[in-house]
C-alpha cells in the first residue's frame, strides 16, 4: 500500500459507512503484502512500542485504535509480530496449554485465514485475533497476572553446551534448566536445527489434548512470516508449555498414563528406523486402519501403524486415515473433543513434513494414531458416540439432490449430518471444493465467535487438499459437522466495528 494512499486514508470521513465501505477504507489487503519472506523482521526493540501499544490499550478501544494505527501505515507484519509477541508474554501456557492461551495458538489460524480471504476481508481475521487477545489477557490478569520472566542472563549455557543441555533438561522436565538452554539455543542454533529437536519432545505426551503439538508447529510457522528475530520469547514460552504436567509427579521419575503411548512408540519408531519409505498409495490399506482407528486402543492402534508401514504402506495411506479418522471423530461426536482430533493431527502433519529426522517422523504418525484413540476415549466420557463411518458418506449420499454450496451449508439449520451428505454429493459429482472453502471461511469471519472456529477451519481447509482423491470429498464434507453455520449470529465485534465507523 502506497503512502500516498495511506494519507488519503487520513481524510477519509468514516460516517454512515456499512462493514464492507469500514474494511475498504483501510485499504485492501493483498495476497503478496500477506506472503513475506523468511528472516526480513525488525529488531525486538523496535517493535517493543507496538506490543506495549497492544498490552496497554483497552479492550474496548484497541479496535479502532489499530485501525486508526492501519490508516497511518502500520503493516500486516508489525502487527502480526506485534500480536504474537503481547500473547507469549502475557498470557500464560498454564495450567493447561489451551484455554486463554488460545489467544497465542489461533495467531496462525488467523493469518491462514487472511491469506486466503479477498483482499477486502483480510483485516478482519487479525483484528478478531487482538480482541481475543485482550479478553484472553483478561482472564490472564484474574489468575495472577503472569508475565514472561526477563532472562536470567547468568544462567545460559555456552553455545557449545546449549543443545546437549537442552535435551538434558526437556528429558527432566526442568522448566528453569530449559529455559536458560532454549534462550542459548536461539541464539546460537539454526532454526531448522532447534526444531529437529522440539519435534522429537511436543508429542511425546497427551496433556493439554495436542495443544504442546500445535504450539510447536504454529509458532514456527508464524516466525517464518515475521522473521526468526522474533523468536527467543516464543520459543522460551513454547518450551515453558511443552513442560506443563500440572497437578503431577515429575513425569521423568515417574510411569504416569499420559506419557505411556509416547515411550512405547519412541521404541517402536527406532525399530523402523531402517526402512525406506514407501511412495504407493494402497487405498484399501487406508480403509482397514480407519477400521481400527474407530475402535482400537492407543497401543493396537499404532501396532497397526506399525504393521502397514512395515509391509510397505506409504506415510500417505497412513495420514489418509489418519485424517479421515479424525474426520469420523467429528461425525460421531462434534464439539471441542473432535475438534482438536483434526487440529491436533494438522500439527502432527505439519511436523512430520517439516523435521528431518526420520525417526522421528516414524514416531510422529505412531503417537497420532495413539492420539486418536485417545480422543476417542476422552469423546465417550462426554457421551454417546454415533456409529457412522466416514467411508459409507457416499452410501447416505446417493439420492440426495445435488444443492448449491449456500443451500448446503443452509442444511446445517435441520441436520449437519443432511448438511455432510449433501457437500459428499456435492463434491463427487464434480462440485468445485474451492468453493465450499470460501464460504465456510466467509462464515468464519462473520460468525466465528470462538478460537475454535478459526483454529478448526484452518487446519481443515488447509487439510483436505492433502489427502489421496478418495478421502479428500469424505473429509471435506465431514467438516460440516464443525464448520459455522449460516444461521448462527453475526458476532458481536463485526457490528461493533459497524458501530464505531458509522
Amino acid at each position: 500500500m502506497s503512502d500516498r494512499k495511506r494519507r488519503t486514508f487520513l481524510r477519509t470521513t468514516a460516517g454512515g459507512l456499512g462493514l464492507a465501505e469500514l474494511l475498504r477504507s483501510l485499504g485492501p489487503l493483498r495476497a503478496d503484502e500477506l506472503n513475506m519472506g523468511h528472516g526480513i523482521a525488525k529488531h525486538a526493540d523496535e517493535i517493543e512500542p507496538l506490543v506495549r501499544f497492544l498490552e496497554d490499550t483497552p479492550q474496548e478501544r484497541v479496535i479502532e485504535e489499530t485501525a486508526r494505527r492501519i490508516k497511518a501505515g502500520l503493516s500486516y507484519r508489525q502487527l502480526l509480530a506485534a500480536l504474537l509477541l503481547a500473547g507469549v508474554r502475557n498470557v500464560q501456557p498454564r495450567p493447561s496449554v489451551g484455554f486463554k492461551f488460545h489467544a497465542v495458538l489461533v495467531v496462525n489460524s488467523a493469518h491462514l485465514a487472511a491469506l486466503s480471504g479477498v483482499d477486502e476481508e483480510r483485516w478482519l481475521p487479525i483484528l478478531w485475533a487482538i480482541d481475543n487477545f485482550k479478553t484472553s489477557q483478561a482472564k490472564d490478569v484474574e489468575e495472577g497476572n503472569w508475565t514472561l520472566p526477563a532472562v536470567d542472563e547468568a544462567a545460559l549455557p555456552s553455545p557449545q553446551h546449549a543443545e546437549d543441555d537442552l535435551r538434558q533438561a526437556l528429558d527432566r522436565w526442568d522448566e528453569s534448566a530449559a529455559d536458560a538452554a532454549v534462550t542459548s539455543a536461539v541464539r546460537y542454533m539454526g532454526a531448522n536445527r532447534l526444531f529437529d529437536l522440539l519435534a522429537e519432545y511436543a508429542a511425546r505426551d497427551f496433556r493439554s489434548i495436542g495443544h504442546k503439538a500445535i504450539y510447536l508447529a504454529n509458532s514456527f510457522r508464524t516466525l517464518q512470516t515475521i522473521g526468526w528475530d522474533y523468536s527467543e520469547p516464543v520459543m522460551r514460552s513454547l518450551v515453558y508449555a511443552m513442560l506443563n504436567h500440572h497437578g503431577e509427579a515429575n513425569p521423568a521419575t515417574a510411569d504416569l498414563a499420559p506419557d505411556r503411548p509416547g515411550r512405547l512408540n519412541w521404541e517402536r519408531a527406532k525399530q523402523l528406523s531402517e526402512q525406506p519409505w514407501s511412495i504407493s498409495i494402497d487405498n484399501q490399506a487406508t480403509l482397514d486402519f480407519v477400521r481400527t482407528l474407530h475402535t482400537a486402543e492407543a497401543d493396537e492402534d499404532s501396532a497397526q501403524a506399525v504393521e502397514l508401514l512395515g509391509h510397505g504402506v506409504s506415510a500417505t495411506s497412513l495420514w489418509d486415515g489418519l485424517f479421515a479418522s479424525a474426520g469420523e471423530l467429528l461425525m460421531r461426536q462434534p464439539g471441542i473433543v473432535a475438534l482438536h482430533a483434526v487440529t491436533t493431527t494438522n500439527a502432527l502433519r505439519y511436523v512430520f513434513e517439516t523435521t528431518s529426522s526420520e525417526q522421528t517422523r516414524r514416531f510422529l504418525i505412531l503417537q497420532n494414531a495413539s492420539f486418536l484413540s485417545l480422543f476417542r476415549q476422552a469423546a465417550e466420557d462426554r457421551g454417546e458416540l454415533q456409529d457412522v463411518r466416514i467411508n459409507e458418506l457416499e452410501v447416505a449420499a446417493q439420492d440426495t439432490a445435488i444443492l448449491s454450496v449456500p443451500d448446503t451449508f443452509d442444511a446445517m439449520v435441520s441436520s449437519r449430518r443432511k448438511a455432510a451428505e449433501h457437500a459428499y454429493h456435492f463434491l463427487a459429482h464434480g462440485g468445485d471444493p474451492q468453493s465450499i472453502a470460501d464460504h465456510a471461511r466467509r462464515l468464519v469471519f462473520l460468525k466465528g465467535s470462538d478460537s475454535h472456529d478459526y483454529k478448526f477451519s484452518s487446519a481443515a481447509l488447509e487439510d483436505y487438499r492433502r489427502l489421496s482423491p478418495p478421502w479428500r470429498n469424505r473429509f471435506l464434507a465431514a467438516s460440516m459437522y464443525q464448520l459455522c453455520s449460516p444461521h448462527q449470529a453475526t458476532r458481536p465485534l463485526v457490528k461493533r466495528i459497524r458501530e464505531a465507523i458509522g
